[in-house]
């Protein structure tokens, strides 16, 4: 019952009004922007030449604010809004009308989250494991390159560095595609040559993310993990004869790692926006290039419902991680 109240409840309540909030701003900012979607779609329809007279523009600009959820006043729409949201409808895409918002997502979101979770995870364990024990063993050789190798990388903003990666084995030894996330018109199907086809697509920009991530991700362990060493429960350890692999693993590195779980709950909130420069350095198909063409095009309905759907999974990704933290760090009691 002390779980409930003391740690569940505050969690829940500040969830639902992140939640709340977030997509609040989402509903409002894009219809702060100059780009009127109805007007642009107007003008589409003539730049192709159709002629059009005033009553039948009247007639559209009716139609189209009704397609678009873009009829009444300001609050009606938030509440129509909040009504279709609770229905998981987020209406038809601007841009590729009349596809559905959800199809759309449903269709970008897979390339996105295979690529920064997959990448996200190994440089996270890369960064652990390797930054744990060049900070244990940090007079070793092997420590002070991979330090050295680390204070290289990781300073390099991450769309120059992705620019070499796609210059080097992209153009100049041309090992790998540069674009897309497959051949064109490759059929998705659960074969070897459709799988070999997304790997090699998708190896640079993994590539490029998990070699700045392990960077970052090292420097920060090593640091920890060399404050670690001076605790006192460590010198017990050590003057107690337990097996140097013992202490490693048990007393520094499970120790050392505790802030970094807070700290990838933290990156998660960082991986759509990672998603936006990854996706656009290399044409991958997913979350990010998708977000970047409804700016480009004033899309109402696709920058919110992608906005919504990524302030949910990453406030839901935050709680659960919260949630069980006391797992990790027994210091930390639900009570």
């Amino acid at each position: 019952m002390a779980f409930i109240r003391r740690y569940l409840i505050p969690r829940l309540i500040q969830y639902f009004l992140v939640v709340f909030v977030g997509v609040t701003a989402v509903f409002f900012i894009p219809r702060a922007l100059p780009a009127d979607p109805v007007q642009r779609t107007i003008g589409q329809l003539q730049a192709r030449g159709s002629n059009l007279d005033p009553a039948t523009i009247e007639d559209t600009i009716a139609d189209l604010t009704e397609l678009y959820g873009l009829e009444g006043s300001t609050w009606e729409q938030y509440g129509a809004f909040w009504q279709r949201l609770f229905q998981g409808d987020f209406g038809v895409s601007f841009f590729q009308f009349p596809t559905p918002v959800n199809q759309m997502i449903r269709t970008s979101l897979p390339w996105t989250l295979g690529l920064l979770l997959t990448t996200t995870a190994i440089s996270w364990t890369l960064g652990i494991v390797l930054g744990g024990l060049a900070g244990y063993f940090n007079h070793k050789r092997w420590s002070r390159a991979l330090d050295t190798g680390a204070m290289i990388i990781r300073p390099f903003p991450y769309y120059i560095f992705a620019f070499i990666l796609l210059l080097l084995f992209g153009y100049v030894f041309q090992w790998f595609p540069i674009a897309g996330g497959t051949d064109i018109g490759r059929q998705p199907a659960f074969n070897w040559v459709y799988i070999k086809d997304v790997l090699e697509h998708a190896f640079l920009p993994a590539f490029s993310l998990i070699l700045l991530g392990t960077a970052s991700w090292f420097q920060t362990m090593k640091l920890i993990v060399q404050n670690v060493n001076s605790a006192d429960y460590v010198q017990y350890a050590r003057m107690g004869g337990i097996k140097e692999g013992k202490i490693v693993r048990r007393y520094v590195i499970r120790n050392g790692m505790l802030p970094q779980v807070t700290a990838l709950a933290l990156v998660l909130g960082q991986i759509f926006g990672g998603a936006l420069i990854v996706e656009i350095v290399f044409s991958y198909p997913g979350i990010g290039s998708l977000l970047y063409n409804a700016i480009l095009t004033g899309d109402y309905n696709l920058i919110m419902g992608i906005t919504v759907f990524s302030i949910v999974a990453i406030s839901s990704a935050i709680l659960i991680i919260d949630l069980i933290y006391p797992l990790f760090d027994p210091r930390i009691r639900y009570s």
